[in-house]
């Protein structure tokens, strides 16, 4: 594991209390101009996000109605009464986006799969990528208004699913908290993503954002702040 690594994840909590829990619950908030471009309307209305910790599974209720929820795994989504019964089900989702755009249209399971592991992702950063099977190294830092923000490449493992294979890490030169994570979104396209994460709170010894803003990034490395795709307000974090 490398210096900046080790750095990042003491800041955020300590790799040793992660592996002591299990799943993390957050209340989210989701909003941005992706939804339109796929066809879906963005209900603004805060859900319930669970995720676990040391595989990668992620669920979020409610999901289309009152009593539905998605079951997301690499391999599988589904849609799902609160009582387990099965609504709809794809394998293999990741092959359904062949040939999609920025433009092309969504369905719910879709959207189930993208929201599975994007929030899978962004719940346990930095802590995944101490899990077997990533790559992380340190590159470039970047200069963002009178701060330098270090940065960590990681390469994910095939058997995961994420927006892309290689995704970029911002972390502030002194704390360590994380600022900027930059990926492409294979699903739709591989437009490239510029997101902002602020709003560092502090739950049960971890520290977790509160705000995640993703942006289509300029081939300058710099968002295009016109084009807000996703917008996340994050809150009542709770780890079991």
């Amino acid at each position: 594991m490398n210096n900046l690594l080790q750095d990042v994840l003491e800041a955020h909590g300590g790799l040793r209390r992660w592996n002591e829990m299990n799943t993390v619950r957050a209340r989210i908030a989701t909003g941005g101009g992706l939804w339109a471009l796929k066809g879906l309307v963005q209900d603004a209305a805060p859900r319930q996000m669970q995720v676990s910790l040391h595989e990668e599974f992620a669920s979020v209720a409610p999901f289309g109605q009152p009593d539905w929820r998605t079951s997301f795994r690499p391999g599988r989504v589904a849609i799902e009464t609160t009582a387990g019964e099965v609504v709809r089900e794809l394998a293999d989702p990741r092959a359904s986006f062949a040939g999609h755009t920025m433009n092309s249209p969504w369905n719910p399971l879709h959207r189930a799969y993208f929201n599975g592991y994007a929030m899978w992702t962004y719940l346990t950063t930095p802590f995944f990528m101490a899990m077997p099977g990533f790559e992380v190294s340190e590159i470039e830092p970047i200069a963002e208004g009178e701060e330098t923000w270090r940065g960590l490449r990681a390469k994910f493992p095939r058997h995961l699913a994420s927006h892309s294979d290689e995704q970029d890490f911002y972390f502030g030169d002194k704390d360590f908290l994380l600022r900027r994570h930059d990926y492409h979104v294979d699903v739709a396209g591989a437009f490239p993503a510029a997101q902002y994460v602020d709003g560092m709170v502090e739950v049960q010894g971890f520290r977790m954002p509160t705000r995640r803003r993703a942006y289509v990034r300029g081939p300058d490395m710099k968002p295009v702040r016109d084009l807000l795709m996703v917008a996340i307000d994050l809150s009542g974090y709770r780890f079991s």
